[in-house]
């Protein structure tokens, strides 16, 4: 039977695959097609001749063995191989090696995809929005010729994403699926705010500031912890910038979404107080460095700014920090103290008016 390989070959070299592996999938192709053939034999393998254009099925049959005691059934041993390429296999083999051929193109296309994107998860990437009638719980974002998928978990509550519309988009995860490779993006993702950061900032770039943690609740508020690594510069002023241009630009990229940066410490007291920015702690005791919990004294003035609308700004500082953070009044502690303070002291008067006089010792 005639195949044009050398047209096929060329096919394949444009699309970076190679002839071997064309080969292969050819042959095994035209094989199973054989093999639904009518009185195909059950053990074949086909021969492409690349010079001449044609391919050949050499087929082998089953030559049945007589049982012994030892082997009472005997497997068939093969008989001599011979030429049992179908005349009428043209139509049949034609088809098997256009679908081959779309298969490989397909798999090379999708190798193409996933190589290009398995390097950027966890990179910010822009895109496209393309709404899908049918999908309507996810958000379709086209980035060149590549769709990315927006799943509703991964978007921000609130957010509205218009067809057309350019958009900033985090990598979560570039996988093989069984459609090709699928490539997940967020919108809501807290590792988002830090590389939107780092499209502003110089200094987080080049290493002399560094964001120690993020907690966010996404489109109300995010919380980040900063660190400087070089004498000199102030961390919180760089991540903000020159009349707040820094932070704003992140800002605009995600809507109305809140944002607070506070300096991070190793000292778990001192972090504790400067997650709950922007209310002032007085002070912070640390309860158990073991189980993590600490309590933050704040003054009553404050006490709903420390808390945050259905406790936001509280919650937002214990994933911040880590830790378990009670909150209590500032005031109420104080008056607490002096209320011990008085009873200690008058415990220590009735104690002193209780004492029995020594007797005075005899004259000489």
């Amino acid at each position: 039977m005639e195949l044009d390989l050398a047209a096929l070959h060329k096919q394949a070299a444009e699309q970076g695959i190679d002839a071997q592996t064309l080969d292969a999938a050819l042959e095994e192709a035209l094989r199973l097609a054989y093999l639904k053939t009518p009185h195909a034999a059950k053990h074949a393998r086909v021969e492409l001749d690349e010079h001449a254009g044609t391919f050949t099925v050499w087929a082998q049959d089953e030559i049945p063995q007589e049982p012994t005691e030892d082997d009472p059934h005997p497997a068939p041993l093969l008989g001599e191989e011979y030429d049992d390429t179908p005349t009428d296999f043209g139509r049949l083999a034609a088809s098997a090696a256009r679908q081959t051929i779309w298969q490989l193109f397909r798999q090379a296309e999708d190798n193409k995809v996933f190589g290009a994107f398995a390097g950027q998860k966890g990179k910010l990437i822009t895109g496209k929005v393309q709404q899908d009638a049918k999908d309507p719980n996810n958000v379709h974002i086209a980035i060149g010729d590549v769709e990315a998928l927006l799943p509703r978990r991964e978007q921000v509550p609130g957010e509205r994403y218009r067809h057309g519309e350019r958009l900033r988009v985090y990598v979560v995860n570039v996988t093989r699926g069984i459609r090709g490779p699928e490539i997940i993006v967020s919108r809501s993702h807290p590792e988002l705010v830090r590389r939107l950061f780092e499209r502003e900032v110089p200094e987080l770039v080049s290493g002399a500031v560094s964001i120690m943690a993020i907690a966010r609740e996404a489109g109300a508020r995010t919380k980040i912890a900063v660190r400087a690594n070089t004498p000199g510069v102030n961390p919180k002023g760089a991540l903000i910038g020159p009349g707040g241009s820094r932070v704003r630009a992140v800002m605009e990229n995600l809507g109305n979404e809140k944002i607070d940066i506070v300096d991070w410490s190793d000292d778990p007291a001192k972090f504790v107080a400067a997650a709950l920015s922007p209310a002032h702690a007085v002070s912070v005791q640390v309860v158990s460095e073991r189980n993590q919990t600490a309590i933050a004294f704040i003054h009553d003035d404050q006490l709903s700014l420390a808390i945050g609308k259905e406790g936001q700004n509280a919650r937002l500082a214990a994933k911040l920090t880590g830790w378990k953070i009670g909150i209590e009044s500032e005031e109420k502690r104080q008056a607490m103290a002096k209320a011990q303070a008085a009873q200690s002291e008058q415990l220590a008067k009735q104690t002193e008016q209780q004492e029995p006089k020594k007797d005075a010792e005899p004259e000489a």
